[in-house]
């Protein structure tokens, strides 16, 4: 975790340079599209699950449509991997979905929507504050020493998300936390279960 702080810190430097630039010449054009991809530090809330973050994938295309100097909207559609793991302790009231061993591992794949509002900060025209929605279909589940073919989680979530993102001349990078608001159990409703992320990335705009 010390070098995710570390890493956010430096972000948030380059943010603040960024914004005290000014450039006459900086002016965006109304429609640009691209594509990013980075990490996906993740972890399921619950009882049922172990504290602590994971690394996985996350990358996918974007739109930017820059309606006046200040604000935007940017729709994505990205391929998300979440991974997590089932506590092994023995008061876990969903033990007896699994098999043998201790380590249950959840490993989930979406398809993930968000729909952001851009506003540029400071007087460039490069940092922007990201803020919106996102829906993420699940398209795949994967858990170590499931007894049943039975579906445990729900197969779509919504959630909300708020970033800054850099735009330079032709790479863009980003910082994102990332809050589910859908309860993804789908087992029975004794647990609430939600998704949560900090997603950094990096990539091309055009």
């Amino acid at each position: 975790m010390k070098k995710l702080q570390l890493l956010l810190l430096m972000l948030l430097a380059t943010t603040y340079s960024f914004a005290q630039q000014k450039n006459v010449e900086d002016k965006e054009n109304f429609f640009r599209f691209g594509a990013k991809a980075g990490v996906n530090i993740n972890k399921i809330n619950g009882t049922s699950y172990k504290d602590g973050f994971n690394y996985n994938f996350q990358g996918g295309v974007f739109a930017q449509f820059n309606i006046s100097r200040k604000i935007g909207i940017q729709p994505e559609v990205s391929f998300v991997q979440t991974q997590s793991e089932f506590t092994d302790d023995p008061n876990n009231i969903y033990d007896d979905l699994f098999g043998g061993g201790t380590q249950h591992k959840a490993k989930l794949d979406y398809l993930e929507i968000p729909l952001l509002l851009n506003i540029n900060i400071g007087q460039s025209q490069k940092v922007k504050l990201q803020l919106g929605p996102a829906y993420g279909g699940l398209l795949k589940q994967t858990v170590d020493s499931l007894k049943t073919n039975a579906n445990i989680f729900k197969n779509g979530e919504f959630s909300g998300i708020g970033g800054l993102w850099i735009q330079l001349p032709f790479i863009n990078l980003s910082a994102r936390y990332k809050i589910g608001l859908s309860q993804i159990n789908d087992i029975d409703n004794r647990q609430k279960w939600r998704n949560q992320a900090i997603q950094i990335s990096a990539g091309i705009t055009f």
